[in-house]
């Protein structure tokens, strides 16, 4: 017997294996925060299974080294990325994955905690939705609109009030699994 899974997602594994283990589930660590912030990101106006069957050559790129050193790539550098048809071949948001390391990097300069202050944003708890039916789950919240408003100000890139809210969904922020999902 199958389990139940969310109407989004299809019968891709890759898209199965990301609903099963991963969208959701509340995570702390740093570097998965900052890749999906990234990774979220990296979708506008496209679809996430595109983004997350070219999340392996962004690791290779991008996600698989620190923060800090992410924040030191050059123009140069990122020409050079540009050339790889496993990313997303746009320089702007290959610029805003850097932009938003040197927002990342400044602050922690600030002396603020990037994973402490996200979740602050949900008083550091998980919100659970009622979601009967992925299609009325929301595209943003006042607070996805909060978060993506400060995050701007802070200098990060492609981070709007709906690629901010599936961030929030992502990381297990929210959880917008539907009612019924055995995965919720």
């Amino acid at each position: 017997m199958t389990n139940k899974r969310c109407g989004w997602c299809s019968n891709d594994p890759i898209y199965i294996h990301y609903h099963d283990h991963e969208w959701g589930k509340p995570n702390h660590n740093e570097q998965h925060l900052f890749e999906m912030l990234c990774l979220e990101g990296q979708q506008a106006g496209l679809s996430w299974i595109t983004v997350l069957k070219k999340r392996e050559a962004y690791r290779t790129h991008f996600f698989h080294r620190p923060i800090a050193e992410i924040a030191q790539l050059t123009d140069q550098h990122l020409d050079y990325k540009l050339q790889d048809a496993g990313l997303i071949r746009h320089l702007g948001k290959l610029k805003a994955i850097r932009d938003n390391a040197i927002a990342w990097q400044n602050m922690k300069a600030e002396g603020l905690d990037p994973v402490q202050w996200l979740w602050d944003f949900v008083d550091q708890k998980q919100q659970i939705n009622d979601v009967p039916d992925y299609k009325l789950a929301p595209a943003q919240t006042e607070i996805s609109q909060q978060l993506s408003k400060t995050l701007k100000k802070k200098g990060f890139k492609f981070v709007g009030p709906t690629t901010v809210y599936a961030f929030m969904q992502a990381v297990g922020m929210v959880n917008d699994h539907e009612n019924d999902c055995a995965f919720r």
